[in-house]
Formats: C-alpha cells, sequence, structure tokens
C-alpha cells in the first residue's frame, strides 16, 4: 500500500512537470503567431488604408498580455507546496484565468465602444478611404490562424484542467471574430461601395457583445474558486460515493471541498468499524485517497478525519 502510495506522489510530480510543459510550449507559439500577425495587420492596414485593420492589429498585441499572464501563472502555479503556500500555488491560476477574463471585457468594451463611435460618423456623412486588397488578404490570414491557435490551445487547456490556458484560446478566437468583422467590412467596402462601410462598426458590437458573454462565463467561475465555493453537487456526491465504496468504510459524513486552480482540496470524516486497527484505519484511508485521485486527479489534496462507529452520530 505504501509502494501504491509513493508511486501516486511520483505520478503526481510527473504530471505536473508536463502539464507545465504542455502548456508553456503551446502558449510560447501562440505569442510567437501574435507577433507576427500584428505587425502585419499593422503594416497591411497602413498600406492597404484600412482603419479596422489597423484597429483589429492594435487588438492582437492585447493577446500578447494575456500570453504573459498564463506564462507567469503556470509556471508559478506548478511549484506545488511551500512553507508559505500549505495548499500549492493553485489559486495563481484561477487568478490569472480572472485577469484574461477583465481583459477579454476591456477588449470586447473597446470593440463595441469603437463600433459605435464609427457608426455613428458614418451615418453622419463621414467618408472613409476604401481599403486594398492587402488589408482584406491580411484579416484572412489572421482568421485562419487564430481559430487553428484557439483549436489547439482550448484542446491542451481542456486536457490540462487548466482554465487560464482556456481563457486565453478564447482571447485567440476574440482576434479572429474581429478579424471577421474586418474581413466582411473591406470586403464589403470594396465590392459595394461606400454605403457598405457601415457593416464594419455593426460587426464590431456584434462580436464585442459575443465575447462579453465569453468573458463573462470564464470570470464568474474564477470569482466563485477564489471566494472558496464548494465544488457542484453532483460532484460531491460523486466523492461520497467514491468513499463509501472503499471495503471497510461504513459511512461517511462532513464533506467539504474547494477549488485550487486546477485541482480539488477536499476534507471529509469517514466512519469505520470501532474493531479495526489504526493500521488497518489507514490502510482504509490510503485506499480512498487512491480512488479519489483516480476519479478527481491525481493533484488532489485529501485530508481523512477517521471516526468509529459507535460514535457516528
Amino acid at each position: 500500500m505504501k509502494s501504491e502510495k509513493f508511486n501516486a506522489a511520483a505520478d503526481s510530480d510527473a504530471n505536473s512537470i508536463r502539464r507545465e510543459k504542455r502548456i508553456t510550449r503551446v502558449t510560447l507559439w501562440g505569442s510567437v503567431v501574435n507577433c507576427l500577425l500584428s505587425v502585419g495587420k499593422i503594416l497591411a492596414g497602413f498600406v492597404g488604408h484600412s482603419a479596422a485593420m489597423l484597429a483589429d492589429g492594435v487588438h492582437s498585441f492585447s493577446d500578447l498580455l494575456s500570453d504573459i499572464v498564463v506564462l507567469v501563472s503556470i509556471h508559478i502555479s506548478s511549484k506545488g507546496r511551500d512553507k508559505d503556500h500549505d495548499f500549492g500555488h493553485g489559486k495563481y491560476e484561477t487568478f490569472a484565468t480572472l485577469v484574461v477574463a477583465v481583459m477579454l471585457l476591456v477588449v470586447a468594451g473597446k470593440l463595441i465602444a469603437d463600433g459605435v463611435e464609427s457608426a455613428i460618423a458614418i451615418i453622419g456623412g463621414a467618408q472613409v478611404q476604401s481599403p486594398g486588397w492587402i488589408a482584406l488578404a491580411a484579416a484572412f490570414i489572421s482568421i485562419v490562424s487564430k481559430e487553428i491557435l484557439y483549436q489547439v490551445t482550448s484542446k491542451i487547456g481542456r486536457e490540462e484542467n487548466s482554465p487560464a490556458t482556456i481563457a486565453n484560446a478564447w482571447h485567440h478566437r476574440s482576434d479572429s471574430l474581429s478579424s471577421i468583422g474586418s474581413f466582411l467590412a473591406i470586403g464589403a467596402a470594396m465590392l459595394l461601395g461606400q454605403k457598405w462601410v457601415i457593416l464594419d462598426p455593426l460587426a464590431s458590437c456584434v462580436i464585442g457583445i459575443m465575447i462579453i458573454v465569453v468573458g463573462v462565463k470564464m470570470a464568474v467561475p474564477s470569482i466563485q474558486d477564489l471566494l472558496e465555493v464548494s465544488l457542484p453537487e453532483d460532484v460531491e456526491n460523486g466523492i461520497m460515493n467514491t468513499i463509501t465504496s472503499v471495503e471497510g468504510v461504513v459511512s461517511a459524513h462532513d464533506l467539504k471541498t474547494r477549488r485550487n486552480g486546477p485541482s480539488v482540496i477536499m476534507e471529509a470524516h469517514v466512519v469505520v468499524n470501532p474493531d479495526d486497527t489504526v493500521e488497518k484505519a489507514h490502510d482504509i484511508c490510503t485506499k480512498i485517497e487512491i480512488a479519489l485521485k483516480k476519479s478527481l486527479g491525481s493533484q488532489t489534496q485529501i485530508s481523512l478525519h477517521i471516526e468509529p462507529s459507535e460514535d457516528a452520530d
């Protein structure tokens, strides 16, 4: 039993290292693409006389900030426990998720504000120079590359149970969505004439609203985790079922749960036969820990209090 527990701890450390490497790798690739796209779109905006593409290029630079936030938070959250952090550094990743979600909301607000301002100006008779093909090409390249980044990053975020990485993936998609607006507006202005230029700010407003919905959906769980909200009822019921299914367990009660970044912290009172030896009770606890880590993840932190059945309420 001791060897099983030792192997579980070793696997946990190995998984943590592997997790950090995978997330760091995909985030760094995203940073490289963001740099290239930002410079390329700004140049295309100048050469192609496209204000929409200039704004899109500036938007891409905001993705670099979220990449930095994710890289720093993942590195810190992977440190594990130390004398100042008895439960590890998982909350850093939760905080990073909230930061990226807020950045999404800021970007969305800017898109909507700029869209409304531009629409009012166009309705008021402002003339906008028709953009060139290079701006249209830049928008298309941005859509394809950022959607690929979204798919790859979100896949790794789900596989590694990393809310911060998933949030960063949505930052990639927000850039892709804004480029769709730019593509439609630039294409409409080139093919249909000046009266269709208003599609650009209208598309920007719609995309901004979509991004706000995503940002809120990411921010709320992060706030809940930072406020130590318990896990959902169905998850807690599953934990209780796992505990009581272990041989030697009479019952369990007083379950407390919370999230610590990608991992779970939980404690519970486990009722056993009063005639069991200390060694047997310890073995029961070890079996419970192994079973719970299989279902909740190897990083799960578990605290169990043993009670004899005659003392159970």
